[in-house]
């Protein structure tokens, strides 16, 4: 596979372009002379001959599911040039298109249309190992103690993994930490946001490196869950996560009150 991702496992630089395969007229004749998976053969196959394509690609990737007009704005096109490009995308199962997910009280009218990253799409920017992940947290679960082994080394590998967002947040004050938290992670490659909500924030994960394993293991999910409560000092709920199908994965973190306790952390929904 040639420039799907760096060492790092993070995906895509913002200088690497996802590369386009163009419209396959037979498309039946070639699945049946490949000899990859359909993962593979869109990472192999896509080529850097459509620039603005990618960046339509890149911008879902980066702020989740938008709309034609979000995309628009955001790249400074016009909305019927972000369909076309949209139209190829969702020929090649890049994107594909989701009713709007509201929150608190609906407005009148249908919801949006939004354009989100398939698993292929996904796959395009990211190359994290995942079976080899996956192989290994199994084995940790059928040799060394079941769940409750893997729900140790996800603990394990969050609270490693989270001095840098500790440094993060303790540098600011409380009403900072979601927006601090949500930079710091951005730097690991999660794209996270900080939005003010109802009642509180959303911190906003538009991308996970490891969405695909924890799909298999939410204990991964779980645990980054409850270093977010103890990181801010206040219980937190995930709403939504990449690796059940969701477009980002979604913590809603109340306003602090003087109960709050980070041991409450709200669970990965099932």
């Amino acid at each position: 596979m040639q420039g799907t991702a760096d060492g790092s496992g993070r995906g895509l630089s913002g200088s690497e372009e996802l590369r386009n395969n163009g419209v396959v007229k037979n498309v039946d004749e070639a699945r049946e002379t490949s000899t990859g998976t359909p993962q593979e053969e869109l990472a192999a196959g896509l080529r850097s001959d459509h620039p603005t394509r990618n960046r339509v690609a890149r911008s879902i990737l980066d702020h989740g599911p938008s709309t034609v007009a979000e995309l628009a704005g955001r790249l400074g096109l016009t909305q019927a040039a972000v369909r076309r490009h949209l139209d190829a995308l969702v020929a090649e199962d890049v994107v594909e298109p989701r009713e709007q997910r509201v929150y608190g009280a609906r407005t009148r009218g249908r919801p949006a249309k939004v354009f989100v990253l398939t698993d292929c799409g996904r796959d395009a920017f990211d190359q994290s190992y995942d079976k080899l992940a996956a192989d290994a947290l199994r084995w940790i679960a059928e040799k060394e103690g079941g769940p409750e082994a893997v729900a140790a080394f996800a603990r394990a590998r969050i609270t490693a993994q989270a001095g840098a967002y500790r440094k993060a947040v303790e540098s600011v004050t409380p009403d900072k930490r979601a927006e601090a938290l949500a930079k710091a992670l951005s730097v690991d490659g999660y794209a996270a946001t900080a939005r003010s909500a109802p009642v509180g924030e959303q911190l906003c994960q538009h991308h996970c490196p490891v969405a695909h394993v924890a799909e298999q293991f939410p204990q991964l999910c779980e645990a980054e869950t409850e270093i977010f409560a103890e990181l801010l000092g206040t219980h937190v709920q995930r709403l939504a996560t990449i690796a059940h199908g969701d477009g980002v994965c979604t913590t809603f973190i109340p306003k602090t009150t003087t109960d709050a306790s980070a041991s409450t952390a709200g669970r990965n929904p099932a």
